[in-house]
């Protein structure tokens, strides 16, 4: 049998070893923040009651 974790290919550098990397990931989570920020806007705004009128 063959040993699979033998490889001639270059192990790569864990992500947060890299700084480009990680302000990726930042600028990714300050985007998914912002984005469900403004679903959750939407849904307020849509689904908050509209003022009744009064029967005399």
């Amino acid at each position: 049998m063959s040993d699979q974790n033998t490889s001639d290919a270059p192990k790569k550098a864990p992500a947060a070893a890299n700084p480009d990397d990680k302000k990726g990931w930042v600028k990714t989570g300050v985007a998914v923040g912002i984005g469900s920020a403004a679903i959750v806007a939407a849904l307020l705004y849509a689904n908050r009651s509209k003022p009744t009128k009064k029967r005399d």
